[in-house]
């Protein structure tokens, strides 16, 4: 088996993604070279030495498809095509050349739901109701009264229905009015994304995160979604005032998965992680990962938006994916680029921002999964400040000032500290103005500092993949006290505790008796030291420890 970053996992060689930790890259914000003011492919390739030299797997790339850019490349107008303003196919192609050279497997997001109103599609179906193409498209006609057919809502506001002029019918629109939402139930469409799909695995991408996968399909009778009963008061969108019961999760999208999964399969060795969000989305995670004939693993959403971090959260959310057979594997992510970054939600009490950056970087590293890392999280970047005239997510304009929206977690990256622009671009002005408190984290200041974030998180990698019960192992659930959450990773005769006190206070826990001389191998605070294990764990503390003898 080919050693990945120069390692051997304990798995398959075509199974190199179970316990991989995966780099999210953001393309607008991770690194310009072309003085734009705006991220591109070139800046990848660039950044990839320090990304593979934090230990990590592979990357996550973000869209850089042709796209008219309202919502920043997940409204597509070419799916494969590269938009100008990330560079083209040689430099696409570089990237692969070279993360692979590095030990890297790259990731690109996929939009199967949804394309831009630009896109060649669209234009054909809007054109007539007869059309080669006229049910590409989710199209109905208006009410008696003209309303729309349905009462669904869009998630960034208002009614998810837009009236098209040429073909007299409203059109289906999950997201922005500019993103029509495909007809995935009808199986020439399902055919063009397929052919999607081998364009880029014939350009040696070794996996997708599908986008809004949810989303793909709808109720072709167009019933009303019920109310949610959510007060006013407490949501920020009428789309949270529905149960989203018939504009999405239709039963049909594991049948579309299991196709994407067959064509797939041509390609041994490739890894596909859905995302999949909404109040509830146990049961459609659980769904597009059964049984090894669907997707690898689902993308959990329930650390993204969380206000706090605490270990009955924890706790539920790993009882959810026990390991049962046919069971999917998980992934998890604090932060992204849709999510203000968890540092910023989870600070607490005394706690600094730098011990709960550690700390939760410690869990994370910890959980039975593969753990995704969001660009900028292993420097403790906190949520950066955005100006309401400066803001470019339509989301965040239109709910003003009710939610953070996405630009604050999509701020430029920071590469050299006393560089103009940190170090992300040469621009007067970058498309995101950088948050000059993030300067101070820049990658230079960290990355040959033995104490910084960026060295910790190295560290911890490193000293995760040296454990294989970490890495792939089963969890055991320990009894603990509320606020501290408590396992046991295990691969055979290799038993790893891991222990989180998410709380403020100290509290006493005693761990269980095989680990009573164990010392740790990772803390909070620094990995390597093995200190023995004591009864009282100080507020928001952490550690990885193990018996001598293993």
């Amino acid at each position: 088996m080919r050693p990945v970053n120069g390692k051997d996992l304990s798995t398959t060689a075509d199974e190199w993604w179970r316990g991989a930790v995966i780099y999210q890259i953001y393309p607008r914000s991770f690194r310009d070279t072309n003085g734009d003011g705006i991220g591109d492919l070139r800046g990848i390739a660039d950044g990839l030495d320090y990304v593979a030299s934090l230990g990590v797997d592979g990357i996550w790339i973000s869209p850089f498809f042709t796209s008219p850019m309202k919502d920043f490349g997940y409204d597509v107008s070419d799916y494969c095509g590269i938009d100008p303003s990330f560079g083209d196919f040689d430099d696409f192609d570089r990237i692969i050349d070279k993360a692979h050279k590095l030990g890297l497997k790259v990731i690109i997001d996929q939009v199967y739901s949804h394309t831009s109103d630009e896109h060649d599609w669209f234009a054909a179906s809007r054109k007539d109701r007869s059309n080669s193409k006229a049910d590409w498209y989710v199209w109905a006609d208006a009410k008696s009264d003209g309303s729309p057919p349905s009462n669904w809502q869009s998630v960034f506001g208002g009614s998810a229905w837009q009236w098209d002029g040429p073909r007299k019918q409203y059109y289906l629109h999950n997201f922005l009015a500019s993103q029509p939402d495909l007809n995935v139930h009808n199986p020439e469409v399902q055919d063009a994304l397929l052919e999607v799909t081998k364009f880029w695995l014939d350009r040696g991408v070794d996996g997708f995160r599908i986008d809004a996968l949810n989303f793909a399909m709808h109720d072709p009778e167009f019933r009303d979604n019920p109310p949610s009963h959510a007060p006013i008061d407490a949501v920020t969108r009428p789309f949270d005032m529905q149960i989203k019961q018939f504009n999405q999760s239709h039963e049909d999208i594991p049948l579309f998965i299991e196709r994407i999964r067959q064509t797939i399969d041509q390609y041994p060795g490739r890894f596909t992680v859905a995302e999949v969000g909404g109040p509830e989305p146990l049961e459609e995670m659980k769904a597009f990962t059964a049984d090894g004939k669907r997707l690898d693993s689902a993308y959990n959403f329930d650390f993204l938006y969380a206000p706090k971090l605490t270990a009955p959260a924890v706790r539920r959310s790993l009882m959810q994916w026990p390991g049962d057979t046919g069971e999917g594997w998980p992934s998890w992510a604090f932060s992204n680029h849709d999510a203000p970054r968890a540092v910023t939600r989870w600070v607490s009490g005394d706690a600094s921002h730098g011990q709960i950056a550690r700390l939760s970087m410690l869990l994370l590293m910890a959980l039975r999964g593969n753990p995704i890392i969001y660009q900028g999280e292993e420097l403790g970047l906190p949520q950066g400040h955005v100006a309401f005239e400066d803001l470019q997510d339509p989301e965040a304009i239109t709910n003003w000032p009710h939610t953070l929206g996405r630009d604050g977690a999509r701020t430029p990256m920071p590469w050299e500290a006393k560089a103009p622009q940190a170090g992300f671009s040469n621009a007067n002005r970058t498309w995101l103005k950088l948050d000059q408190t993030h300067a101070d984290l820049a990658i230079d200041c960290q990355r040959e500092d033995p104490t910084s974030m960026a060295s910790y998180t190295r560290d911890l990698l490193a000293q995760r993949q040296a454990l294989t019960a970490v890495v792939s192992g089963d969890l055991e659930l320990l009894e603990t006290p509320e606020n501290v959450l408590a396992f046991i990773r295990t691969d055979g005769a290799s038993r790893v505790l891991c222990a989180f006190n998410l709380s403020d206070n100290p509290c006493d826990w005693a761990p269980p008796a095989e680990f009573a001389q164990a010392k740790t191998v990772a803390n909070q605070r620094q990995v390597g030291s093995p200190d023995p294990i004591t009864a009282t764990m100080e507020g928001w503390s952490g550690y990885w420890a193990m018996t001598t003898g293993q």
